[in-house]
């Protein structure tokens, strides 16, 4: 995978421009980090295994919190994902684990906007139990650089009047969040996240590598907060 500085410091030069990808108001809301690696002790496998204590973790955390969402995961090593055979090994270097994107906890049917104006690239439906649900991939263009951004999670409703080439400007309503039914089988959330070369033709792309190529994965799939913007305002638990 290519070197990606030109992409990231151009991420910055346009920092000022990006609309919020969900509506979140500081100063009157609050949104709170929610770490979900093995450094959580209360995320036991009794939790994480279970999609009804699992829900009630994520409420939990945010009522306490008075939160009116809870956000992270970006490069963060997940035990979770052993929930589903999705990540299971497929070579010798092991299972995947770490997170490439950052998840936005909250309640179905939060809405999901375009950050910036782009197009839609693919779309589809990832059903298997720990996989996306609904997906959106847009492609953007910025100081000549392409790039794309997913979303993933999102209501099948959201599908409905896609199609690929269709332009989304700044701040336009691109999605809804879906429900566990329809969501890969999760508590509510949106996985937000960058790429900057897309590799393959599918309605797809990792939201979780293998720990020992993360280098590589990471490289392609920078920090989406030079995006979203929200860790400024998170509170660190």
């Amino acid at each position: 995978m290519k070197n990606n500085s030109r992409l990231v410091s151009i991420l910055k030069n346009h920092q000022e421009e990006y609309l919020p990808v969900i509506p979140f108001f500081p100063g009157k809301e609050k949104i709170v980090h929610l770490d979900l690696s093995e450094k959580n002790k209360s995320l036991t496998p009794e939790v994480y295994q279970h999609l009804p204590a699992f829900s009630k973790f994520i409420t939990h955390e945010l009522n306490s919190h008075d939160a009116a969402y809870g956000i992270g995961g970006y490069a963060e090593l997940r035990d979770i994902y052993s929930l589903s055979s999705l990540f299971d090994a497929n070579n010798k270097s092991g299972e995947r684990r770490l997170h490439l994107g950052v998840d936005i906890w909250g309640k179905a049917g939060m809405p999901v906007f375009s950050p910036l104006g782009g197009m839609v690239h693919r779309f589809g439906y990832n059903p298997a139990k720990g996989d996306y649900g609904g997906t959106i991939i847009l492609i953007h263009q910025l100081e000549g650089v392409s790039f794309y951004s997913l979303y993933g999670h999102l209501s099948l409703d959201s599908l409905g009047n896609i199609s690929e080439g269709k332009y989304f400007a700044a701040g336009s309503l691109l999605a809804t969040t879906g429900d566990e039914k329809e969501n890969g089988n999760w508590p509510p959330h949106l996985h937000f996240q960058l790429i900057h070369h897309f590799y393959n033709s599918v309605a797809d792309y990792p939201g979780v590598c293998v720990e020992a190529e993360k280098n590589t994965w990471l490289l392609n799939s920078p920090d989406p907060d030079l995006v979203l913007k929200l860790m400024q305002y998170t509170i660190i638990i």
